[in-house]
């Protein structure tokens, strides 16, 4: 355990750039031992193993800001960073040209390459997880955005390019978000929206400034993310396709939702039905984008549920997610996790809580191999959910095996 203690304690005393003497001076001070100092080569003692600080570990985790079990926790290998947008995008304008265009000359070959490949990322998506996509997707992000500012290209095939970064950070954002990457994935919602802008594409816009707002409401900006969600819908313009104005009015009936209070749930049921209406007005004959094409009338159905789950009302929410699951593409995992744990939550709601445990166990035994936050989360709500019924003897089993 001292070798432990000791990386843990020289980890953090450099990475708040302490020298060892100053780390001795905070812990006399945590100590209340004013204008005394824990020696230099104590303090090197501790953090080669050679010795233990005992009394001093309580003042130690205080000093740097940590408590003494994380001190005395072995830390796991750290997995290599992360790539991110920073690491080559600059502070003005990320999608600025460089030089003189002399670089690479780019054609509609290569914007068609491209576009099939940012689907097949798509379609990856469907099957796997955001930690599983994470790194090819941000790659390939990196590299677009690099033939763009390099490249040689004419104006039409430089709006197109324009258009892939936005499809393709629409989805990278997305797998970001589902790999816990929140800040990262706003980084690059907030590229696309410009370089989807920039291709005078509204349409694509407001897609992206939608899926930002999904990831607000979910993450404790309600607020921001009602604002954005009916931002992403009047922005878009009359021109949208159907589909797509489907898609900014679930979002916004989510953002609603989210939100909380009588009045905005009374805006999401009415957001709903607009989405439903907007979806009636696809015919075979309207065209819309190939990133949509997930968006039917199925998936209008999940989100209802999932309002009224969250709105706690589980006579509604209950049948509408059962209708869904019996008809569900059982390879896609992560979904299917997704939807059953709303119909956990419903279950309990309805007071069935045997049901509801029967239901979280089965969220729990398939998120278990899916690299995805956004599932992980789902578990602790299922679970939080459930121990209002901790006397019950099914869930008092399913908490018991999952206490951690």
């Amino acid at each position: 355990m001292g070798s432990d203690i000791g990386a843990n304690i020289q980890r953090l005393r450099k990475e708040r750039g302490w020298s060892q003497a100053r780390l001795g001076r905070e812990v006399c001070r945590a100590a209340g031992a004013v204008g005394e100092s824990v020696g230099r080569q104590e303090i090197s003692r501790w953090e080669t193993g050679k010795r233990k600080p005992r009394e001093w570990l309580p003042f130690l985790a205080v000093a740097l800001g940590v408590t003494a079990e994380v001190l005395c926790t072995p830390q796991k290998p750290t997995e290599p960073p992360l790539p991110t947008l920073a690491d080559f995008l600059p502070d003005d304008d990320p999608l600025s040209p460089l030089g003189s265009r002399e670089g690479r000359r780019i054609g509609m070959g290569q914007v068609d390459d491209l576009q099939k490949r940012v689907h097949g990322l798509r379609l990856a998506d469907d099957v796997l997880a955001g930690g599983d996509l994470i790194r090819p997707a941000l790659r390939e992000l990196r590299s677009t955005v690099k033939l763009y500012r390099e490249g040689s290209h004419a104006a039409e095939v430089g709006r197109q390019l324009l258009r892939q970064i936005g499809e393709l950070a629409q989805i990278a954002g997305w797998i970001a978000s589902d790999a816990g990457q929140h800040d990262e994935a706003e980084r690059i919602y907030r590229l696309g929206i410009s370089a989807a802008r920039q291709a005078e594409d509204h349409t694509l816009a407001g897609n992206l400034a939608g899926s930002l707002a999904y990831q607000m409401s979910n993450t404790g900006r309600e607020a921001e993310g009602l604002t954005l969600a009916q931002a992403a819908l009047n922005d878009a313009r009359a021109e949208a396709p159907p589909k797509a104005r489907a898609l900014y009015l679930d979002r916004v009936a989510w953002a609603h939702t989210k939100a909380g209070g009588p009045e905005n749930g009374q805006q999401a049921m009415r957001a709903l039905g607009e989405a439903s209406e907007a979806l009636s007005e696809d015919t075979d004959g309207t065209e819309s984008p190939a990133y949509l094409y997930w968006v039917d009338a199925g998936e209008l159905r999940v989100m209802e549920s999932r309002v009224y789950t969250e709105l706690h009302r589980p006579l509604r929410a209950v049948p509408l997610l059962r209708e869904v699951l019996s008809g569900y593409d059982a390879t896609h995992t992560r979904e299917m996790a997704l939807y059953l744990s709303w119909l956990a939550v419903a279950l309990a709601d309805a007071n069935e809580p045997e049901e509801a445990a029967a239901v979280a166990e089965r969220v729990i035994n398939i998120s278990a191999d899916v690299a995805s936050e956004r599932t992980a989360e789902r578990v602790r709500v299922v679970l939080a959910r459930l121990r209002d019924f901790a006397d019950v003897p099914e869930v008092a089993s399913l908490l018991g095996g999952n206490a951690a």
